[in-house]
């Protein structure tokens, strides 16, 4: 190994002392204004199911090189998630591993761990989401890591943290968010503890995750040096209760469950229509007065039970009893016409037709459609797309196409946009093993023979186009 890193570093791939390497430095690559963020960066990615890959996935759609390292045979648990499948493919794992590029290796083998340990050494981030010292025993921890690569932003995601008494349990979303609390301040008033109904919690800490990355990126080019980052869901959810938690800390008063009202605020909430429901919020005196006007309840805008939102808050009860039995006399669409201009916080509730019919969804281009040669097309949340350099209220979004073996996907649109750079053409994400020969001889030089050998004892897989 030491012998192929000597290599590596003689034909500038890798940096030895007062050499230079070609990993990413945060000095400007193109003359050009469409220079990606992390243009030439390269990501190690080890992670798994969701947190890990919704960060390395972020990381990708600016311009990062993601190299996804994943089991023989199964690879990410993620593939095995459904129905539903389109063909073979899970749409949980193509939803959050596009722009990747996948390398099979048994990392049981001290073949498979040579093989990781050469990568790291090209790599600019090596992201994890192992049990705390599963991949030190391996010798892949950071410690090994950064012997050989002392460049490198090491990024650890797992359930609890490095170190207590919860350290060495299994990170999962529901658990995390029972204990941090998240689940307990979700669900009906009088009801049950809700778990939301998407993955919060690991959500919110692979955004943690990919933030900290960049910063960790930020921080070598200043000193030249990687680090260790410490990323897990308890912390990042404990973190998300935000005044919840203030409220405990500084008011030691316990927090609740509030169904879809607020605990400061009222009115706030949803409200039962004749054929739905609908949100509406009105954070100040102003707010409230007008939206008494549009419920032709005027009364109310000068009754000294409701004058302020103190007081709307301490008769909560009695002035959403009101609100409701208007509310239930009118169809969603009449309200929607009624708030239309009032400067009011409104909307409705949508189910998942109506929130892929909702015109603004359609106008930020946040559907990505697949056409599959046996089941037809289909259509999928994205976030990857084109970018102009101007976002206009008169522009309609650009559509991106790619291409995977068994499915052509049509990008519309990113999550975030920015004015000088277009993403990260639309990449689909991979099937298991697909570039593994492609990685091995184009990062670490490897030759032909030697992968051949690789492949037989069963190091590596590599996957064949069918």
């Amino acid at each position: 190994m030491l012998a192929r890193i000597a290599a590596l570093r003689r034909i500038g791939l890798i940096c030895g002392p007062g050499s230079r390497r070609e990993v990413w430095t945060g000095s400007r690559q193109s003359d050009t204004d469409n220079a990606k963020p992390l243009e030439d960066v390269k990501i190690l990615d080890l992670t798994r199911v969701l947190a890990g890959p919704f960060a390395t996935m972020n990381l990708g759609d600016l311009g990062a090189e993601v190299i996804k390292v994943e089991r023989p045979g199964a690879g990410d648990d993620t593939r095995t998630w459904g129905p539903p499948f389109v063909g073979k493919e899970s749409t949980y794992f193509l939803s959050v591993n596009r722009n990747k590029k996948s390398i099979a290796v048994n990392m049981k083998d001290p073949k498979g761990v040579k093989i990781i340990k050469e990568l790291a050494a090209v790599c600019d981030v090596f992201v994890e989401n192992y049990i705390p010292g599963k991949l030190s025993a391996m010798g892949l921890g950071y410690e090994d890591i950064d012997k050989i690569a002392p460049h490198i932003v090491y990024c650890s995601i797992t359930g609890y943290g490095q170190t207590g008494p919860l350290s060495q349990r299994a990170g999962y979303d529901a658990v995390a968010s029972a204990i941090s609390g998240l689940m307990n301040i979700t669900g009906p008033e009088d009801g049950d503890p809700v778990r939301p109904g998407v993955a919060m919690t690991d959500l919110a800490t692979g955004l943690y995750a990919y933030g900290a990355i960049m910063a960790g990126l930020i921080q070598r080019y200043k000193t030249g040096k990687g680090l260790f980052i410490d990323c897990n869901l308890l912390s990042s959810q404990v973190a998300c209760l935000t005044q919840v938690a203030a409220n405990y800390l500084i008011g030691q008063k316990e927090a609740k469950r509030w169904g879809t009202a607020h605990g400061s605020i009222v009115p706030y909430q949803a409200f039962k229509t004749k054929d739905g429901y609908l949100v509406v919020g009105a954070g100040n005196n102003q707010q409230f007065a007008t939206m008494c006007k549009i419920l032709n309840l005027p009364e109310l805008i000068d009754d000294c039970k409701y004058k302020t939102n103190h007081l709307r808050v301490q008769n909560r009860k009695e002035l959403i009893k009101i609100l409701s039995a208007r509310f239930k006399e009118e169809i969603t669409n009449e309200w929607l016409h009624l708030f239309e201009g009032s400067g009011v916080p409104y909307g409705p509730i949508n189910n998942m037709k109506n929130v892929f019919a909702e015109p603004q969804v359609l106008h930020n281009g946040l559907i990505m459609e697949m056409k599959h040669p046996t089941v037809g097309k289909i259509s999928v949340p994205g976030t990857m797309g084109i970018q102009r350099r101007y976002w206009g209220p008169s522009m309609i979004p650009l559509r991106a196409a790619c291409y995977h073996p068994n499915l052509l996907f049509l990008y519309r649109g990113p999550a975030v946009r920015y004015s000088k750079f277009k993403m990260s053409e639309a990449r689909p994400p991979p099937l298991l093993g697909q570039h593994t020969t492609h990685i091995l001889k184009e990062a670490l030089r490897y030759d032909d023979r030697t992968i051949d050998e690789l492949i037989r004892t069963g190091v590596v897989h590599q996957h064949e186009a069918e």
